[in-house]
């Protein structure tokens, strides 16, 4: 025990007490030092524990998107260069193009090492079942480690359907049971559903908008985080590098067509909003914009990504006040 301490670093202590103690722990992959066995290794990711999975992921992730229209050979080294540089869990859905094409053949050398998450839209039973299996043979593996509703938004149309008699909640619980899936957990980017959500299953994890200007200008996340943690569930944030939701240039979509929002594309800010959303209590990992720039800016600032400070808070606090949020509460 007193050995497994003293190869805590500072850093590592400042991330567990901002998230909140005893909520999440670093992996020893993250405590290596420069002068240790490899300064390579210092560089790696940080990984936390998510939720009640005791799972241990990498504190930036892969999003599907990022290989969604690249050739397989560039798709093969996004993969492997993501590995390399400490990343194990990975997140793709088929609403993201042909990403779970690519990523299957990418992935194949590297399956056991990464917690693969995957995502349905589909809300009956049949559908769900269906597309779980899909989704399998694509991704050239025999289970995922995490199954999720993919957007959660319409209470009617979405929640009632999904937790209804032949709803996709029992294709859920049927793959559980069969050994398909290991954990279960929803996305959504609404306050009011993914707090009903929540009521309706015991979820292992939550995806949700962390990003600062949705929680000071939109109010958007303090709620959801707070019951989500009192849950005890792993807190996946997506749209951290998100500005706001409409772009200033009109030329922003041209160069990032796969962000319909404002994306952060400076270094120093982005590094403000990750260290901010990671900083929120519970939060296990982010995902970074689909855009493969914006995804490899996020692997260089990740080893190094500190506790937002006092003065981070407050700088970000003054931006989001002049910011149109993604999403409003």
């Amino acid at each position: 025990m007193g050995k497994k301490r003293n190869n805590i670093n500072r850093r590592d202590f400042l991330w567990a007490s901002a998230a909140g103690a005893g909520a999440l722990y670093l992996s020893e992959e993250s405590s290596a030092k420069p002068g240790s066995d490899s300064d390579a290794k210092a560089a790696l990711l940080p990984r936390r524990v998510l939720g009640k999975t005791g799972q241990k992921l990498s504190i930036l992730g892969l999003g599907g998107m990022v290989l969604a229209g690249q050739k397989q050979s560039d798709a093969n080294k996004i993969v492997a260069m993501s590995i390399e540089k400490g990343v194990n869990y990975v997140d793709v859905s088929p609403e993201y193009g042909d990403s779970e094409i690519k990523l299957g053949p990418a992935l194949e050398p590297f399956r056991k090492d990464v917690f693969l998450a995957c995502k349905t839209a589909r809300r009956y039973s049949e559908g769900a079942e269906k597309e779980l299996h899909q989704s399998l043979k694509h991704l050239k593996t025999d289970y995922l480690d995490l199954y999720q509703f993919h957007n959660l938004d319409d209470p009617i149309d979405d929640v009632e359907v999904a937790f209804s008699k032949k709803g996709a909640v029992h294709a859920f619980v049927k793959a559980k049971e069969q050994g398909l899936i290991k954990h279960i957990g929803f996305s959504a980017h609404s306050t009011e559903v993914a707090l009903g959500v929540m009521k309706q299953f015991d979820f292992d994890t939550i995806m949700f908008p962390i990003n600062f200007c949705c929680h000071y200008t939109g109010k958007l996340s303090e709620r959801v985080l707070a019951e989500a943690n009192r849950r005890g569930m792993g807190i996946l944030a997506i749209k951290s590098m998100i500005r706001e939701r409409l772009p200033v240039l009109e030329s922003t979509h041209e160069y990032y067509p796969k962000c319909e929002y404002e994306p952060i594309v400076d270094l120093p800010l982005a590094k403000d909003a990750l260290s901010w959303t990671l900083s929120q209590k519970g939060v296990t990992a982010a995902i970074p914009p689909g855009d493969e720039n914006l995804y490899k800016m996020a692997l260089k600032l990740g080893p190094d990504l500190q506790p937002i400070t006092d003065e981070g808070t407050k700088k970000l606090k003054h931006l989001a006040a002049r910011l149109e949020p993604l999403f409003p509460m």
